[in-house]
């Protein structure tokens, strides 16, 4: 199908907006009934979404209809449910093992995307754009930032990419290539591998050598990176390391985790609020005892809600709907647990005060 040829798109009902800032939606096809999602892109390169309408790549959303008009393109594609890669580090889900895997499964896509003629470079790769399925399967979403690989160009002409994962030739210092990509997965590694606290050496080189300066002092290619990663994936000897750096995460306090200075201080001002309100709380009526038995019962609360919300010692494994991939019924089950331990400390405190007067 041409990118110029219109499509009929007047069967796509829109349900809810994404990201409505960036024109992203949810849509539903009105005879099938199936769910999708809708793109308007006013920066695009209509070359990468035809060649992936016709080849579709396993691993990335398949792309179901586009339509290039008025100096935008429209793009229907595969919805993909699951987690993003920047949601399972904020809730702690990742050890260095899925780290590895789903590393590996993202030079796999990459590894078909170059091998295309012309080679289809992502240039965005960052854990928003990064979906682990309800299967553990790894997805490439958003080619909004994608090109084909051009060996005359001397520069970028466009200036893509997200800040903090673009290459320096994104920024005019050169040409994009393949090893543009392979730079933005180096910086993908090290954010997952700081969330987890990981300090291993073999990985840690990888990184480094993924972001080099100079694209030809990177891996020559994506295949050479994963080989690396499959040999610090086979060294069984660091399985009792795994086991204690997730571990040791899960009970590193909410704001804490990932060592980043803006989130700790936040967490800081955010926990001595909750103490300050909870422990200065004033009931004039009631004893020393009973007081201080309230005042311990609401922090216990506003404390257990930051762990049920954020997962912290794991606690969401407790309850069977947390463990959705769905984000509804994930985010459901969190609220139904925070409820829960919410009501089991007030009946605790009832118990304890219940029997203090009654003594």
């Amino acid at each position: 199908m041409d990118v110029n040829n219109k499509t009929n798109l007047s069967y796509y009902k829109t349900i809810t907006a994404i990201n409505e800032l960036h024109n992203i939606f949810l849509v539903k096809h009105i005879e099938s009934g199936k769910i999708y999602v809708k793109k308007v892109m006013d920066v695009y390169n209509s070359a990468v979404y035809k060649s992936l309408f016709e080849n579709h790549i396993q691993g990335t959303p398949r792309i179901i209809d586009y339509e290039e008009d008025d100096n935008q393109l429209i793009v229907i594609e595969e919805y993909i449910n699951g987690l993003t890669i920047s949601e399972m580090i904020d809730s702690a889900l990742l050890t260095k093992d899925k780290i590895i895997k789903y590393t590996m499964g993202l030079c796999d896509i990459l590894a078909i995307m170059h091998s295309q003629k012309p080679a289809i470079i992502h240039r965005d790769i960052k854990p928003s754009n990064i979906i682990v399925t309800d299967y553990d399967e790894v997805f490439l979403i958003d080619f909004n930032a994608a090109k084909n690989y051009n060996k005359i160009e001397k520069n970028d002409t466009v200036l893509l990419g997200t800040e903090g994962y673009a290459a320096p030739e994104q920024y005019g210092f050169g040409a994009s290539s393949p090893q543009t990509d392979v730079y933005a997965m180096g910086i993908l590694l090290k954010e997952m591998l700081d969330s987890i606290d990981c300090r291993d050496e073999r990985l840690l080189s990888i990184v480094d050598k993924c972001t080099k300066l100079e694209p030809q002092n990177r891996y020559g290619n994506i295949i050479v990176l994963k080989k690396d990663l499959s040999l610090v994936k086979d060294k069984k000897a660091d399985d009792s390391e795994t086991e204690s750096e997730s571990h040791k995460n899960i009970y590193t306090p909410p704001g804490f985790r990932t060592m980043r200075p803006w989130k700790m201080l936040i967490a800081l001002l955010g926990y001595s609020v909750i103490f300050g309100i909870s422990l200065t709380i004033d009931m004039p009526e009631k004893d020393a005892v009973l007081l201080w038995s309230d005042r311990i019962a609401i922090l216990m609360i506003f404390l257990s809600t930051i762990a049920c919300w954020f997962n912290y010692g794991d606690i969401q494994k407790l309850f069977l709907m947390c463990k959705s991939k769905s984000k509804p019924v994930h985010y459901f089950g969190v609220m139904l647990l925070d409820v829960f331990v919410s009501i089991a400390i007030m009946i605790l405190l009832y118990i304890f005060q219940f029997a203090y007067n009654a003594a």
